[in-house]
């Protein structure tokens, strides 16, 4: 992976006064033509998350979600909760994590822009359309790009089970140039005749073929009940800003959990090199992690947003803490891969993007000759009956998709969010830390080395993972704590994928995307 030094972030000096971040350069490309045209930060984002549905094959696309967090230039702040919802006749027994049988649920990423792009003509003034808005990701479907780095470590990860994949051996490449020349009709389709072609047009019809052929529960009336939820976001003070996160079943309570138990810590007082910072870093995360599976889909009876973030819940989870003494950790863990994009237009008016396929890959299923690969996100539903996130028809499973913002003053101060399922609340629980602790610019923040608590992919172990760059005596001094270490590479791909853009008092815009990522950020 490339080191800090290497990685390139693009940007022009024009005096806009605009910026944005996504984890391929191309898809900040899109975004950023939107934004010199005079386009809003949510048009931006539109642009620039259809063309990563393309050149990130790997972590999003159209047959996925999308969790989104807006807000105007005086903070006034929305989610669009882009989320399938289960088939309406689900299956017994296990459910496995690949495969037709994983696609238990719609993908709502396609209906996520109709809604957005609303919100933005009512409340911003926006003009821009799909029409013009998918020129890019069409364009990128039928000429290629290069395949990015993580699509080639992702595909070499998968290897030996990418030939058992419906329709999946020779659409997606691990080097060279790569082509969707299906997808880019598909999107053609969407960019004529609007996101619900995607759900009850001629487009609706082929999509529905290719995953009955598939073996897919999923049906046409599946697909024509898909739709965004909208609702505020939930939050949380700490120290001088007001966090901002998408509410359950989103594991944003688990984000501002975090950093509620944090607040009653001194984290200042601790060097953000020292194995004292990331053990109070990794406590808290413990601390959170333990309600995490109480969070399910609120319309069917579960909202525990107000218990969870009660203040003296908290206090009593930061309380528990012990200095240089770490809490055992074997507890349940949740894959996920996903996709962060955030901008600022010039008038301040922010948007963060998460979307994404669960897995890496998805379900492996390519849908007919629609170019879509279907995301695997019903595997995150529980089959206990007694769990609060058990599958149920139209049910929406629990969400590991959490991006953020957070207020300052009343007003947008960062925009942020990370790729990584379980890893997205601990990364941005460092990095929240580092940026408002510590004072640390976006790109230094990103650089900083990572932890990662609990099994990945790769690792069966309830260890907690550090980047070898967090150093030798830092390493050791948590091992001493209790914490049963296992380093991994310095920014390697399992430090998750981040993004955040930074808006100071002034009006001064500084951005980064993740030196493990192949994005950057473009200022304008």
């Amino acid at each position: 992976m490339s080191s800090p030094a290497t990685q390139t972030i693009r940007a022009d000096t024009s005096s806009r006064g605009a910026a944005i971040v996504a984890p391929h350069w191309l898809a900040s490309q899109a975004g950023a033509k939107v934004l010199r045209r005079g386009g809003n930060a949510i048009e931006a984002l539109v642009a620039a998350g259809a063309a990563l549905a393309v050149t990130y094959p790997h972590f999003c696309g159209l047959g996925g979600d999308a969790v989104w967090l807006v807000a105007d230039e005086t903070g006034k702040a929305q989610t669009f909760l882009g989320i399938g919802q289960a088939a309406g006749a689900v299956p017994d027994g296990d459910i496995p994590l690949r495969g037709a049988a994983s696609t238990l649920t719609t993908a709502c990423l396609v209906d996520s822009w109709e809604k957005v792009l609303a919100h933005s003509a009512a409340e911003w003034s926006g003009s821009e359309s799909l029409s013009t808005l998918l020129d890019d990701a069409i364009a990128l479907a039928n000429d290629g790009f290069e395949v990015s780095r993580s699509q080639a470590f992702w595909h070499a990860f998968r290897n030996g089970e990418l030939d058992s994949w419906p329709g999946f051996a020779g659409l997606f490449r691990s080097s060279g140039t790569q082509r969707q020349p299906a997808l880019g009709k598909t999107l053609d389709a969407i960019a004529r005749h609007g996101a619900r072609e995607f759900y009850e047009g001629a487009l609706a019809r082929r999509i529905v073929a290719g995953l009955a052929q598939a073996g897919s529960p999923l049906s046409a009336n599946d697909l024509a009940a898909t739709q965004t939820d909208i609702a505020a976001p939930i939050r949380q003070r700490y120290r001088d800003t007001i966090l901002l996160a998408p509410p359950p079943p989103t594991q944003g309570i688990t984000t501002l959990g975090i950093m509620g138990v944090l607040n009653h810590q001194s984290m200042t007082d601790f060097p953000p090199d020292s194995a004292d910072f990331y053990h109070r870093l990794v406590e808290a995360v413990k601390q959170a992690f333990l309600d995490r599976h109480t969070i399910a889909d609120p319309r069917y009876g579960f909202n525990v947003s107000s218990e969870l973030l009660d203040p003296a819940r908290l206090a009593a989870k930061a309380a528990a803490i012990v200095p240089g003494r770490a809490l055992p950790w074997p507890q349940p863990y949740r894959h996920g891969d996903t996709a962060l994009l955030a901008a600022v237009d010039e008038k301040g008016r922010c948007a963060s993007l998460l979307q994404s396929l669960y897995f890496d890959w998805g379900s492996g299923v390519v849908v007919g000759d629609t170019g879509i690969l279907w995301q695997n996100r019903g595997a995150a539903f529980s089959t206990d009956p007694a769990s609060p996130n058990v599958i149920r028809a139209g049910k929406r499973p629990f969400y590991t998709l959490n991006p953020g913002l957070a207020l300052k003053n009343g007003r947008s101060h960062l925009i942020y969010g990370t790729q990584g399922a379980d890893g997205q609340p601990q990364t941005l629980s460092l990095l929240l830390s580092l940026l408002i602790d510590h004072g640390l610019d976006p790109a230094t923040a990103l650089s900083r080395p990572r932890f990662l608590l609990g099994r990945t992919f790769s690792d069966s172990r309830d260890t907690l993972k550090i980047e070898e760059n967090a150093g030798l005596e830092t390493v050791s001094a948590l091992a001493a704590m209790g914490h049963e270490i296992s380093t991994i590479d310095s920014f390697s791909p399992l430090g998750g994928q981040a993004g955040v853009i930074r808006i100071g008092q002034d009006g001064t815009i500084d951005g980064a995307h993740d030196p493990r990522s192949d994005g950057g950020a473009i200022l304008l």
